[in-house]
């Protein structure tokens, strides 16, 4: 493969990837006025990201025959184009259509993970290939950026329904863009996959890509662990903007701009910590030390009062940024290179589907523990428990390339 092939393959991924990520990130950022418009409690943000997780889930266990149908770049498109149907009915204020619209938007993102990973171990050198999947995940910080500037900021400016339209425009821009590569990337699609209802539905998709976690004695522990990273992640991000807006009173553009500093963060956590990766030989001891930085990361959360500055919840989140949301691309590396030979997506998805459930999970959990004890810091100790558990997970996993 040339240069130029996998560096537009990586550019495509990374751009989709962010635009995704942006929409995953549009109800949580907003949710102290998508709440008060619905007539929600503030605490229902965590059901309502378990909804748009649970859409993820559902693409993740029988969409894989799509993926394999349309081609890898179509499949996004096809996620994005669902976003925007998401996005679209958050105009409605009601509680059914933020549920479904966290659904929807969930569903979108479900393609980003096995199709993403099929361009990206097909088309690039091996010798790079965690920094080029961290690379990719990067974008998932990225989009988070543009979330917590851009989004609190349209609000207050042009009122919520016309920034939900604007927000409609990022996902059309990137499905429009994709366009110009798809041809040059989607060249192995198979044209004879059955995609139909009951293919989709059947249990032999169904449970394919669980079946891919035997393929290798590793797998089950790299996707235990991530389930659990997925829990401190997922919670944090579901949940930051509203504790600090909520809990420790500053405004939602103060919250909003604090969170986007663990997304802006993330962006060079997860290239440096690639890198890292690459440079050791394994991601395993990359992703030990990072669950028990995420565990003391959420125990400091829990620490925190309303007498705390803005500047130091600020760099206490830039850290948890690196600490709590870099292990994603490393862990979806080290999946990749275990799979079957042209069991790229399956088994991706197989590991995702897992993993996904530690996001639905982990703010259930929080949600949880609020509602019960009325106290943030007990939710942040229960996730910092459950941060600790990809270190023992892995503790007894050595690295080493196949």
């Amino acid at each position: 493969m040339t240069r130029s092939t996998w560096v537009m393959a990586l550019a495509a991924t990374v751009l989709i990837q962010t635009a995704l990520s942006f929409l995953s990130r549009l109800i949580p950022t907003l949710a102290p006025v998508l709440t008060l418009t619905s007539g929600l409690p503030f605490d229902s943000v965590g059901y309502l990201a378990a909804a748009g997780t649970t859409g993820s889930i559902l693409f993740l266990a029988c969409g894989n025959p799509l993926v394999a149908r349309l081609g890898p770049i179509r499949a996004l498109q096809s996620g994005l184009a669902t976003g925007i149907l998401g996005v679209l009915m958050l105009i409605i204020p009601t509680a059914p259509t933020q549920f479904a619209s966290s659904f929807l938007v969930g569903m979108g993102y479900g393609p980003s993970v096995p199709a993403g990973s099929d361009v990206l171990l097909r088309l690039s050198p091996p010798h790079r290939r965690t920094l080029i999947f961290s690379l990719k995940q990067a974008g998932v910080p990225l989009g988070g950026v543009l979330a917590g500037l851009l989004l609190p900021h349209l609000v207050e400016s042009v009122g919520l329904h016309f920034a939900l339209l604007l927000t409609a425009l990022v996902p059309l821009a990137t499905l429009l863009a994709a366009q110009r590569v798809r041809a040059q990337i989607d060249t192995e699609r198979d044209r004879s996959q059955l995609t139909g209802i009951r293919v989709l539905l059947s249990p032999s998709n169904i449970f394919g890509p669980f079946r891919m976690m035997r393929a290798s004695a590793r797998l089950p522990r790299l996707t235990l662990s991530g389930v659990f990273f997925a829990c401190g992640q997922g919670s944090l991000f579901a949940f930051l903007v509203t504790y600090l807006n909520q809990g420790l009173g500053l405004d939602l553009v103060t919250s909003g701009s604090i969170f986007a500093m663990t997304q802006v963060t993330g962006i060079p956590g997860r290239i440096a910590l690639g890198w890292l990766a690459d440079r050791v030989g394994s991601g395993l001891p990359v992703l030990r030390a990072l669950s028990i930085t995420s565990a003391a990361t959420s125990l400091v959360f829990a620490m925190a009062t309303p007498n705390w500055s803005s500047l130091a919840l600020t760099l206490l989140s830039a850290l948890a940024g690196i600490t709590m949301s870099s292990w994603n691309g490393i862990q979806l590396a080290e999946i990749a290179r275990e799979a079957p030979k042209g069991k790229v997506a399956e088994t991706t998805s197989g590991a995702t589907l897992v993993v996904f459930l530690g996001y639905v999970l982990g703010p259930a959990l929080f949600a949880a523990s609020l509602s019960t004890t009325h106290s943030y810091a007990t939710a942040f100790l229960v996730t910092s428990a459950l941060s600790l558990i990809p270190a023992l997970a892995l503790s007894s996993a050595r690295g080493g390339r196949p």
